[in-house]
């Protein structure tokens, strides 16, 4: 029987703060495909501007309301809604208020590659 070892990884290794989902993991060093990023902003229309990635990236919407802009596709999401955005796709995310957005998203990457549009 062969028992797995957790990789474990503290808050204070990826957030920005400790009071606030905010802050990034890349998991190339625990040997995970993915990394992450913990968005939280509460200012209104706060949110990355666009850009692509080479792979998918998966958006769980954990806190408010968000207008997300997928090609050419305008899509709002609220709490408990995931959005996939194709590899490739530009894309970007802006918080509608009122009050809080705070997103999980994952890259399909052990890094983040990101190429920025504006």
């Amino acid at each position: 029987m062969v028992h797995a070892m957790a990789y474990v990884i503290n808050r204070d290794a990826w957030a920005d703060a400790s009071d606030l989902w905010h802050g990034e993991w890349e998991g190339r060093a625990a040997g995970a495909g993915i990394s992450i990023i913990f968005f939280s902003s509460d200012r209104l229309g706060g949110g990355p501007r666009l850009h692509t990635h080479p792979y998918a990236e998966t958006f769980v919407v954990r806190q408010g309301r968000a207008r997300f802009t997928v090609g050419q596709e305008t899509v709002e999401a609220q709490p408990g809604q995931i959005l996939v955005v194709p590899p490739g796709t530009p894309h970007r995310f802006e918080n509608l208020g009122p009050g809080r957005l705070e997103t999980t998203d994952i890259h399909a990457s052990e890094t983040f590659i990101t190429d920025w549009l504006e």
